[in-house]
């Protein structure tokens, strides 16, 4: 990455371009052990955070369309390493579809609880979904009781589950 100016020189009547390369500045320096051991701790860091923001993703599919987002450090070494990050799930129930809802909801828990080591707000989402599931599987419930009980415009019973027929036979 680089930046460039441009200053007018009035003495010459001209411009002049200058130029600075962030790829010119180097970390060639020696690191001291102990920042050896501070880069290599950031490194592992970095892998298992990139490895359970994946885990997520991987496993929320269309319910977190971005990309993981990261929080960042810089090591010893001049580089940068994630310490933290998030994947956005998007959490609300599907409107008048508690089938969906619960679908959805399934695949938000175990996108929260994907990694192998989830963490404690990883247990917290999988608790919020866990509930979203709960809530629509009532829903449904009363969808469906009411189905059963609904009635004709003649204010007659309308059983829509099987009932069983009564026949008489007369020999």
């Amino acid at each position: 990455m680089s930046i460039s100016t441009v200053e007018y020189n009035p003495s010459l009547m001209q411009f002049q371009y200058n130029s600075f390369s962030f790829n010119d500045v180097q970390y060639n320096q020696e690191l001291e052990p102990e920042e050896e051991k501070k880069v290599e701790e950031l490194k592992k860091i970095d892998s298992e955070v990139r490895r359970h923001e994946q885990a997520h993703k991987s496993a929320t599919g269309k319910y977190a369309p971005g990309s993981p987002n990261f929080e960042f450090v810089a090591g010893p070494d001049g580089k940068r390493y994630a310490v933290g990050g998030e994947v956005e799930i998007d959490k609300s129930e599907v409107p008048n579809d508690p089938e969906a809802t619960i679908k959805k909801a399934q695949t938000i828990k175990r996108a929260a609880l994907a990694p192998t080591d989830p963490s404690a707000k990883d247990r917290e989402v999988a608790a919020e979904a866990s509930r979203l599931e709960a809530k629509a599987r009532q829903e449904l419930a009363e969808q469906k009781k009411v189905e059963v009980n609904s009635y004709s415009q003649s204010g007659e019973k309308v059983y829509h589950s099987p009932q069983p027929a009564i026949v008489d036979v007369v020999i």
